[in-house]
């Protein structure tokens, strides 16, 4: 898949997972070590924002808007997800403020799965993934332009209609 970062062209290789597929299971902790996969996300409608760098202004800004959606919708679940380390995802949640589920992959292995590393990057592509409450896919945006913020109304109409 063709992205842009600032208007230069980068790849995304393999097959992302799609709408209608059970998202692939993944095995990450947060900022506490404790371990999360996609079991833990059954029975509420989930929204997963997969950032390339929360160290950056517009991954910084997407973290935010989903955080304060997370403190007033309880009946769906959010995870941000990066390859930032959990020392620099703590740092920055204590910076921001922010106070919501963030999973740390330095290591990339949510890439064997769902192919969303860029080789140019290496680092994520910015994806939001809504699963429903059996963990299957029910909408999928991978923006096209990486320095770019999301459609957070789209991935929020999606959650919620899931509820």
């Amino acid at each position: 898949m063709k992205l842009t970062k600032k208007g230069q062209p980068v790849t995304l290789p393999g097959t992302q997972p799609a709408v209608g597929d059970m998202a692939p299971d993944f095995s990450l902790a947060d900022i506490n070590d404790k371990k999360h996969s996609v079991t833990d996300f059954l029975g509420k409608p989930t929204i997963l924002s997969i950032i390339p760098d929360i160290d950056t202004r517009v991954c910084a800004i997407q973290t935010k808007r989903f955080n304060m959606e997370a403190s007033r919708l309880k009946d769906i679940n959010f995870a941000t997800i990066s390859d930032n380390t959990k020392e620099e995802q703590a740092a920055w949640c204590g910076q921001e403020g922010v106070d919501m589920l963030m999973l740390h992959d330095p290591e990339n292995t949510l890439n064997e799965n769902y192919h969303l590393l860029i080789n140019e990057t290496k680092h994520y592509a910015r994806v939001i993934f809504v699963l429903d409450k059996n963990g299957v896919i029910q909408y999928r945006e991978i923006v096209p332009e990486i320095s770019q913020e999301p459609d957070y109304a789209k991935a929020l109409a999606a959650a919620k209609k899931l509820r």
